[in-house]
C-alpha cells in the first residue's frame, strides 16, 4: 500500500493509528506529544501511567480515546547531538518498532509525525530520509497505508525550482511552439484527406440501429480524424461489419441478441496497455503497484476491468513505475483520456522528472507536496 506526505493536524486524521513523538515518561509534554494528549483527553494519560515509560527507539500502544483514530502508538525519538552517537539507528528503530506494533493490530493505516525534528533537534532532511527508508522497507513486505505528516518540509529540489522559473518566463517560446503545432496539424489534415482517397483513413462511423425487414443500413458518412501524432481513430467500421449487421436484422434478430460487439473494434484500453507493459518489463504485478504507490485492492480492480478509468495521478504513477519515456507516458495517459499540459504545475513537475529519467514516485511526491499539488498513487 502507498506512502504519502501530508500537511495536516495529526490529531484530526481519520486513520487507524496515530504515532506520538513521546517523552520517555509517556506522561505528555510539548509539541506533538502535548497536542495528542490534549486531543485524546485525560483517559490517555491514565493508561500511559500504567505502561512504565518507554525506552528511546521503542514503541508502546494505547487506545485513541477522543481522537478519530483507533489507537495511538507512543515512540521516543533520540535527542540529536552530532549523528555519531547512535541517533540514526534509534530514529530508524522508532519507525520500525511502530510499524511492527501496527502490524500486530491488523490495522490498515497509520500516520507519523516528523519524529525528533522538533525540540530534539534532528536535522529535517536527514530525519526525512531515515523515515522514508524505514517505511519503504516495511511496505516492500506488508500492506498498509502510511502518512508522514510534515508541517515544515526541508529545502526542495533546486534544479526543479530553476526549471519552473524558466518555464514561467518562457511564455513567448511556448506560444511559438504551439503555433508550430497548429501548422503541423494543418499538414496532417491534408495528409489525412489524401489517405481518404485510398480508403486508408480512420473513421468515426456507426450503422443505424437495424430494424427487422428494413433496407440495408447505411454506414454514416466517415469523418476524417487527424492530429499531430497522426494516430488512427479508435474504431473502423468496414463494409463487412455493416453487411453482418444487415444480415442479422433481416433474419429477425434483435440488436440486443445479435448486434456486433463494437468494443472489439476499439483501441487497446488503459488497463490492457498497462498489463501489457508490465509483462514486457518482466516486472511482477506487486512490484509495479508498489513502485507506483498504489493500493493492491485498486490494482485488482484495474486488472479485472478492461475499461477501468483511472485518475490522472494513478495513471502517471504507473507510467513512472514502468519507467516509461515521455512519449510512452503520453500514450498511456491518452488511453485514460488525459495528457500532460504546459499550463498545469502538476504536469510540468512530472515532465521535468521524466525528462531527467527520475522515476522514484516518493521523491516526486515530496516535490508535489512542497508545491501543494496532488500526490501520486492511491
Amino acid at each position: 500500500m502507498p506512502l504519502f506526505f501530508i500537511n495536516q493536524d495529526i490529531t484530526k486524521m481519520h486513520v487507524d493509528i496515530v504515532v506520538n513523538a513521546a517523552k520517555n515518561s509517556l506522561l505528555g509534554g510539548g509539541g506533538v506529544d502535548g497536542a495528542i494528549h490534549a486531543a485524546a483527553g485525560p483517559k490517555l494519560l491514565e493508561e500511559c501511567r500504567t505502561l512504565g515509560g518507554c525506552e528511546t527507539g521503542a514503541a508502546k500502544l494505547t487506545g485513541g480515546y477522543n481522537m478519530p483514530c483507533k489507537y495511538i502508538i507512543h515512540t521516543v525519538g533520540p535527542v540529536y547531538r552530532d549523528g555519531r552517537h547512535g541517533e540514526p539507528e534509534l530514529l530508524r528503530s522508532c519507525y520500525k518498532e511502530s510499524l511492527k506494533l501496527a502490524l500486530e493490530t491488523d490495522c490498515e493505516s497509520i500516520a507519523f509525525p516528523a519524529i525528533s525534528t522538533g525540540v530534539y533537534g534532528y536535522p529535517k532532511e536527514e530525519a526525512k530520509l531515515i523515515a522514508v527508508a524505514a517505511v519503504k522497507e516495511f511496505l516492500a513486505e506488508h500492506d498498509m497505508t502510511v502518512y508522514l505528516v510534515f508541517f515544515d518540509m526541508p529545502a526542495g529540489d533546486a534544479e526543479l525550482a530553476r526549471y519552473l522559473m524558466y518555464h514561467r518566463s518562457s511564455g513567448a517560446k511556448i506560444e511559438a511552439r504551439e503555433s508550430c503545432e497548429l501548422e503541423d496539424t494543418a499538414e496532417n489534415a491534408e495528409a489525412a484527406c489524401n489517405l481518404a482517397d485510398t480508403a486508408e483513413y480512420a473513421v468515426e462511423a456507426m450503422p443505424q440501429s437495424p430494424v427487422p425487414n428494413s433496407p440495408k443500413p447505411q454506414v454514416a458518412e466517415p469523418r476524417v480524424l487527424f492530429g499531430k501524432r497522426k494516430e488512427k481513430a479508435c474504431a473502423q467500421m468496414s463494409e463487412a461489419a455493416a453487411e453482418a449487421t444487415y444480415q442479422n436484422s433481416s433474419a429477425g434478430f434483435t440488436l440486443q441478441e445479435k448486434a456486433p460487439d463494437f468494443r472489439s473494434m476499439l483501441d487497446e484500453s488503459f488497463s490492457e496497455m498497462l498489463l501489457r507493459k508490465i509483462d514486457e518489463s518482466g516486472m511482477s504485478d506487486s512490484d509495479c503497484y508498489k513502485r507506483a504507490n498504489i493500493d493492491r485492492k485498486l490494482f485488482s480492480k484495474i486488472r479485472a476491468d478492461r475499461l477501468y478509468k483511472p485518475s490522472k495521478p494513478t495513471a502517471i504513477a504507473f507510467a513512472l513505475a514502468l519507467r516509461l519515456s515521455e512519449g510512452e507516458t503520453e500514450e498511456l495517459l491518452g488511453k485514460a483520456g488525459f495528457a500532460l499540459s504546459g499550463s498545469s504545475l502538476f504536469d510540468v513537475i512530472i515532465r521535468f522528472y521524466i525528462e531527467r529519467g527520475v522515476y522514484d514516485v516518493l521523491k516526486i511526491n515530496e516535490e508535489l507536496f512542497r508545491y501543494d499539488q496532488t500526490l501520486l498513487g492511491a
